[in-house]
């Protein structure tokens, strides 16, 4: 397999673990001035952001695996493809009612992770058309 083709599922698994530690640690430690400023509840922050650690470990160990075993990369973008269709249906089904800056929120962090499913998938389908 290309080495270059290996690195870049590698990398995409490891920024993907770095954001989702990122946004995890931010709402943990920041759910209810969040919450404050988007109107988005606390307590789903709050968990969601207890939700990200766990998976952004989960995707640390897979980026350092090489090759990547397929069926890891599979579940993160399944799991990617659910985040961001949940963020966008908490709003659009009216669990939740964010304010405009919420929307935007909700929306660009979907947004970012939904790019971030799109790129580990076609990393995934190059790494089984290479096998």
């Amino acid at each position: 397999m290309n080495s270059n083709k290996l690195s870049s599922l590698n990398a995409l698994l490891a920024l993907d673990a770095a954001t989702c530690t990122v946004m995890g640690v931010a709402l943990l430690a920041a759910s209810n001035p969040i919450a404050d400023v988007t109107l988005v509840p606390a307590g789903l922050l709050f968990w969601a952001g207890a939700l990200l650690i766990p998976i952004a470990a989960f995707m640390a160990i897979s980026a350092r695996a090489r090759p990547v075993p397929g069926w890891a990369t599979a579940l993160i973008v399944i799991g990617n493809v659910a985040w961001a269709v949940i963020s966008v249906l908490l709003p659009v089904i009216g669990m939740i009612a964010p304010n405009p800056l919420g929307w935007v929120f909700v929306l660009g962090q979907a947004a970012v992770v939904a790019i971030l499913a799109k790129l580990e998938f076609d990393a995934l389908r190059q790494q089984f058309a290479a096998a």
